[in-house]
């Protein structure tokens, strides 16, 4: 469908602004290079490190927070995933040796996630092949413009996208 401009109908309803036949195409690849990047990092963890994707992304939060530690609702927010998933990876992490929960010292219902120094190894193992995965999928393909068009693009996606009220019913504040 041809990208229409919103116009009233009369009762208070607005047409739908269709993609345009390129906008259409840019979004279908769009999709379909998201999906696959994301499962080609997913599968890459999984046979050298034997975590998924989201685990090891929990892992570099862990490691770039003062010593190693951060609150679940922090972490939760940081993985954009539900308290939920949060509290099911973080007990497959315990279960490892790579993370141990502790109480919030400030907040009696709160509890930090923690980087243990097996953890921190396991990071550190996973880390060169993961790099490796994502400059072959991604940065080697593309020329240094595009790597910066690429970076504003995203830029701007994510500013527009951040949520700036504090009350939003978002999935990792539940």
């Amino acid at each position: 469908m041809e990208y229409m401009n919103t116009a009233s109908t009369g009762d208070g309803e607005s047409e739908p602004r269709w993609l345009s036949d390129d906008e259409q195409r840019v979004w279908r690849a769009y999709l379909h290079a998201t999906m696959l990047f994301e499962d080609h990092l997913d599968r890459q963890l999984q046979r050298d490190a034997g975590m998924p994707h989201v685990y090891y992304g929990l892992l570099v939060q862990l490691s770039q927070s003062p010593h190693r530690r951060k609150r679940m609702t922090e972490l939760a927010i940081g993985a954009k995933i539900t308290r939920s998933r949060l509290s099911h990876a973080i007990a497959r992490l315990e279960k490892n040796g790579w993370v141990r929960r502790e109480d919030c010292p400030s907040d009696k219902r709160g509890q930090n996630a923690v980087l243990t120094d097996a953890g921190f190894e396991v990071l550190k193992a996973a880390a060169p092949a993961h790099v490796e995965a994502v400059r072959q999928a991604l940065f080697d393909r593309l020329t240094p413009e595009q790597v910066g068009q690429l970076g504003e693009i995203m830029r701007i996606m994510s500013d527009a996208l951040q949520p700036q009220e504090s009350g939003a019913d978002l999935p990792w504040l539940r």
